[in-house]
């Protein structure tokens, strides 16, 4: 049995974030994402004005007169969340965690599949996976997504994307559009994110902290990793400590961002505190004008 203040958690995230998909969202998503291709429906007559390349040369043969193919886009989509719910995403500087915002994007996206009649999926993963729900329809598919985001209690506490990656490869058997949300705090996965894109629409999403990015003058303070357990004393009223510690995420992040150029997938950057929504519309628009 769910408690109710659980339930009722849910149940006001989902109607914020089916608010933003009717205000912000409504047809992007429909635009951005095409369904799985065209499909043969039936022949008919040649009219004045078809295309003559779509005339059937099989039926034309065995009748007095042109017939031309009819085509129709199979609409149905299927997605996938890809999450990272490492111990990293705990970390919230600014009035929210990596964590609230990943599950508020994350049932921001599954409101806006199932308003298009189309299936979303979920994969929770730590340095394992944690749980995973196959691609479905429904109010009620969306809500167990949405209970899930915000109260899967992960067994593991670091970040292993090769594993995620290996296990969408092997369970998502026909093309996906997937949404790999992370900070991407990890490395070695390069090769296998590069087998799953051929197979798979994938969109990387980079959750982030603007602490993460700029250490405080605070004096002598202990930092302990929230997925190793690794304790360091650092002096944060060194310059050069300070200076080093954004060197260091710099050069982590223009390293990520320079393997999604190679591979050329386009990654959506969010942090924590700010609207989301926007960059979301200008994403999903662009894929529709690209």
């Amino acid at each position: 049995m769910i408690p109710r203040e659980v339930l009722q958690k849910i149940r006001r995230i989902q109607i914020r974030t089916s608010h933003k998909v009717d205000e912000m969202l409504a047809g992007t998503w429909h635009s951005a994402f095409k369904g799985r291709g065209i499909e043969f429906e039936e022949v008919r007559p040649y009219q004045v004005g078809d295309d003559v390349r779509t005339i059937d040369w099989n039926v034309t043969a065995r009748s007095d007169q042109p017939f031309v193919k009819l085509f129709r886009e199979e609409r149905e989509l299927a997605a996938i969340l890809l999450v990272d719910l490492s111990r990293s995403q705990s970390i919230g500087t600014n009035q929210q965690t990596k964590r609230e915002l990943v599950a508020e994007l994350g049932a921001t996206l599954a409101m806006s599949a199932i308003k298009n009649n189309d299936k979303i999926g979920l994969t929770l993963f730590t340095d394992s996976v944690e749980k995973s729900i196959p691609p479905n329809k429904g109010s009620r598919h969306v809500l167990r997504l949405i209970r899930e985001l915000l109260y899967c209690q992960p067994m593991g506490s670091g970040t292993n994307l090769q594993n995620a990656l290996e296990h969408l490869y092997q369970t998502a058997k026909r093309k996906t559009v997937v949404f790999l949300i992370s900070d991407f705090q990890d490395s070695g996965f390069e090769s296998i994110l590069k087998v799953a894109r051929r197979k798979h629409d994938i969109i990387p999403v980079v959750i982030s902290d603007p602490r993460e990015s700029e250490m405080p003058n605070i004096g002598l303070i202990r930092l302990q990793d929230d997925e190793t357990g690794e304790v360091v004393t650092l002096d944060t009223a060194s310059r050069t400590n300070r200076a080093a510690f954004t060197r260091a995420y710099r050069q982590q992040a223009e390293a990520r961002d320079a393997m999604f150029r190679r591979m050329r997938l386009e990654p959506i950057h969010l942090t924590t505190g700010s609207d989301f929504v926007e960059p979301l519309r200008r994403y999903f628009h662009k894929r529709e004008t690209r």
